[in-house]
């Protein structure tokens, strides 16, 4: 259960104060905490106290336990008040922290996550930490009150053992800061891409789709570059392999049948048992991966998941003033999945033939699939035509009749408690978003979701965005926290990304600002790479690069993507010159761990296609044929401009729209690769033709 907000009586700790719907829900623990700042780091220096530091975010489930478990027991709070200057950071709020400090874990050998429990010395150098840790032993993992007095009494009797461990972390962290720089640059080729996603396909479940086994994460960046690797000759198994996981993924319960909308990741292998979080970035990078798969090989099953996504968003997810909320809980009324799981008892309100179509298609039975609970998580188990079949009705009447079923269910479930909603707003998960509604605009012909970005894209640059400074985060009706680079490159993606689906140049415009204020507050000359955090950060025990990317992109690899578009769109080189240096950096971990890079593999498949762009010449009615049907055709590495007849040509675009226009009365498109431009079309069919060649390498 979520702690009441600030406003509850009996308030007793700083966080109160906080405006991070997480840090408050830590609001009423009788534990000491501070929110991570001068005043707590000032302190534990004073007292040669060691910093107790808890991470976590407010949809996290086990975040959740270990409060109730630990942070809201008076004994063991007394322990923490005693021993410990005790820290509660939002790694939504503070990513650069949550990436240095989940490096500990990582050198005890352990997978990381969150809660992230770290123990520092007073000077912010780790010496012990772990995540989850129970009130008493169990799961194999020591209880946290032993686990306090063994560490109280290192710090007290055996201070320069801890202060050698605490030194040994910090070497370790910095290695781990600068891992794989160390790489002689080389120039990637096409050739090693397909390589790569032939090297990903191996690690594929042929039965279920996705990465590996239990618990599966959907890994969207990954599973679109496949298509990248498959769109330049890699083996028709890779596109099977696509589709397959973008099926199950659908059909299972890590996707909300009722509500539309993608769980964080599945605890099986089957896609069926999700961990119910909702969150910001894995719907936006989904949004954008089932348009992509619209583009390839078209099916109902794709729009209906883009729709009821974009519908879950807009009615879940949206500020009054269009920005995009950051989370949804997993847990309601004190238990994960309860706002989401059904019992057969539960149907009897409806009317008895719905009630039993549905349960025959979602197979909700007494013995149910979620744990031993009785409960069933809704997964589309009997196919529609196998349902129609059996009622010996057409499937398109079925299917109607399925739609009304599940509408009914629905409005059952909005009588329930909802899970808690984490009101953020961070400009970083905004820009995926906005790059997801815009790709998926164009794909399904839906212009009012281009709307939808471009009124979150105006509130993030009127409100998080002066010109010179972005901050991350917009939380009650204020903005703090300045931005990371992440924030910069997610932003600069998805404007990139929207001026495609308004070709409206204040976008653009607010792209190129964004990406050059971003190389210099975080480009590394010396390394060739990018900070996380901006240079000369403070508080930072080690310097933090931007290099892997995990649930969501690095910035590195979105800014790199924003950096080759604005090549194409505006027909200036220079915006190449870091993308070709950073890629050829990387080149090596690129191959080496393709799973680990999948966003950088996208930009860097689109830099080796030359910049490719297209420019659409003539009226609104001239170029509508030609534009519908580009956007119809999976061309990831083209980027849209359009010169309007009879309008005024933005100064970013001049130069790029010399000499463009339309052709004998006709709509034009202007195809170009590598700054060089081939005779314009005007046939809708010979365009798309010329977009599905194969990228040139």
């Amino acid at each position: 259960m979520v702690h009441p907000p600030s406003s509850s009586p009996g308030v007793s700790n700083r966080l109160a104060r906080e405006p991070s719907p997480y840090l408050r829900q830590h609001a009423n623990n009788p534990v000491d905490w501070y929110p991570w700042g001068d005043e707590a780091l000032a302190r534990a220096r004073a007292e040669n106290k060691p910093i107790l530091l808890s991470v976590g975010y407010s949809a996290c489930h086990w975040c959740h336990v270990m409060a109730h478990e630990s942070f809201e027991s008076p004994a063991i709070a007394q322990r923490m008040n005693e021993w410990f200057i005790n820290i509660k950071v939002d790694r939504e709020e503070r990513p650069d922290l949550d990436q240095i400090y989940q490096g500990v874990v990582q050198l005890l050998g352990q997978g990381g996550g969150w809660p992230l429990t770290v123990f520092l010395t007073p000077d912010l150098r780790p010496f012990y930490g772990g995540t989850y840790f129970p009130p008493e032993e169990k799961y194999g993992r020591p209880g946290l009150p032993r686990l306090l007095e063994a560490l109280h009494d290192a710090w007290v009797n055996k201070q320069d053992q801890v202060l050698a461990q605490a030194a040994a972390f910090h070497d370790g962290l910095g290695e781990l800061a600068t891992y794989g720089l160390d790489a002689a640059p080389a120039a990637l080729t096409g050739a090693e891409l397909v390589t790569m996603g032939e090297k990903m396909l191996r690690s594929m479940d042929p039965v279920n789709g996705g990465f590996g086994g239990a618990p599966k994460f959907p890994n969207p960046m990954d599973v679109s570059f496949l298509l990248r690797a498959w769109r330049r000759g890699g083996p028709p198994a890779i596109k099977d392999a696509v589709m397959r996981t973008l099926e199950r993924m659908a059909l299972g319960g890590i996707y909300d049948q009722l509500g539309g909308g993608f769980h964080r990741y599945s605890v099986d292998a089957r896609w069926r048992v999700p961990h119910f979080e909702k969150m910001l970035y894995d719907n936006a990078q989904l949004l954008h991966l089932y348009s992509e798969a619209e583009q390839v090989e078209p099916r109902p099953l794709w729009r209906k998941v883009v729709e009821e996504t974009v519908e879950y968003v807009q009615r879940e997810m949206t500020d009054a003033r269009g920005g995009f909320y950051a989370a949804q809980d997993a847990d309601s009324e004190g238990e994960e999945g309860k706002f989401f799981v059904w019992r057969p008892e539960e149907l009897a309100t409806l009317p008895p033939e719905q009630a039993e179509l549905l349960r025959r298609h979602f197979r909700i039975t007494p013995e149910g699939n979620f744990e031993d609970s009785g409960a069933t998580v809704l997964e589309a188990v009997v196919p529609v035509p196998e349902l129609a079949q059996e009622r010996g009705v057409p499937v398109e009447a079925l299917e109607r009749e399925l739609a009304a079923a599940r509408r009914a269910l629905f409005a059952l479930r909005e009588k329930r408690v909802k899970p808690s909603r984490d009101d953020k707003l961070l400009s970083g998960w905004n820009g995926l978003m906005i790059r997801g509604l815009a790709l998926a605009s164009r794909a399904f012909g839906r212009p009012e979701w281009a709307l939808l970005a471009a009124t979150a894209a105006d509130f993030v640059l009127s409100r998080m965005w002066d010109g010179t400074r972005l901050v991350r985060s917009y939380e009650e009706g204020g903005s703090r926290i300045d931005a990371f680079l992440e924030d910069y490159g997610d932003l600069a993606a998805g404007l990139t990304a929207l001026y495609q689906a308004t070709f409206d140049a204040k976008y653009l415009e607010a792209a190129v600002a964004l990406v050059k204020r971003a190389v210099e507050l975080f480009w590394d000359g010396e390394k060739q790479a990018y900070l996380s955090a901006p240079k000369g950060q403070k508080d930072l025990v080690v310097a933090t690069y931007s290099l892997f990317d995990n649930a969501f992109p690095s910035g590195a690899s979105t800014l790199t993507e924003a950096q080759v578009a604005l090549a194409a769109l505006t027909g200036d080189k220079a915006w190449l010159e870091l993308p070709e240096r950073y890629i050829s950096r990387m080149r090596q971990q690129l191959g080496d761990n393709p799973l680990g890079y999948g966003y950088l593999a996208l930009a860097a498949d689109t830099f080796l296609d030359g910049a490719a762009g297209v420019t659409f010449a003539g009226t609104r009615e001239q170029v509508a044929p030609l534009l519908s049907a580009a956007n119809r055709v999976f061309a990831p590495t083209f980027a849209f401009t359009w010169k309007e007849s009879g309008t005024a040509v933005p100064p970013l675009l001049q130069e790029l729209f010399e000499a463009r226009e339309p052709v004998d009365g006709q709509g034009a498109a202007y195809v170009c690769r590598g700054f060089s431009c081939e005779r314009p079309l005007t046939a809708p069919d010979a365009l798309i033709q010329r977009l599905q060649a194969a990228p040139r390498d």
